[in-house]
């Protein structure tokens, strides 16, 4: 078995990536849980209860959001929406993301089924104020709820 020696130096010896290669770096990381029962009806996004705020310290930082819901039906079969809000400031919230949508089917029975929806998004915000980020959900058809299943948001500030 043939040894790779990049550059002629051991693995253990390489301290840094090329110039070439631009890096960020993990500058402050918020995270947050909820796990608090929250519930929607078919058609209009709501709350889901689940937020984090962080403040980048440079204009120039991205956030690195990233989430994990949990969404357990209550009835009827479901579709379920995720959205992710961003609000600078204490100004209005703006639609940043949607991660997509994942089919609970329950058959007609109360048997709970969970779909996980997740999602990343690299935010630009260009600011050093307060960033709140908050999740939304929401029912194509029949009651939605996350009958206190843990889900996450983290957020990362990468420096640029």
């Amino acid at each position: 078995m043939a040894i790779i020696k990049p550059n002629n130096n051991t693995i253990s010896a390489i301290t840094a990536l090329p110039a070439a290669i631009p890096t960020g770096k993990v500058l402050q990381v918020v995270f947050n849980s909820y796990s608090t029962y929250s519930s929607t009806s078919a058609g209009s996004y709501v709350d889901f209860g689940l937020s984090a705020t962080i403040t980048p310290s440079s204009s120039s930082s991205k956030i690195l959001v990233i989430s994990d819901t949990q969404n357990p039906n209550k009835s009827g079969s479901n579709d379920v929406w995720v959205k992710l809000q961003r609000n600078i400031g204490g100004g209005s919230y703006s639609d940043l993301a949607e991660f997509g949508k994942q089919m609970c089917w329950n058959q007609g029975t109360s048997e709970n089924r969970l779909a996980t929806s997740g999602g990343s998004y690299l935010d630009t915000t260009n600011t050093t104020s307060a960033c709140i980020y908050k999740i939304q959900f929401k029912s194509g058809s029949g009651e939605l709820n996350s009958n206190g299943s843990l889900s996450t948001l983290t957020l990362m500030e990468i420096s640029s």
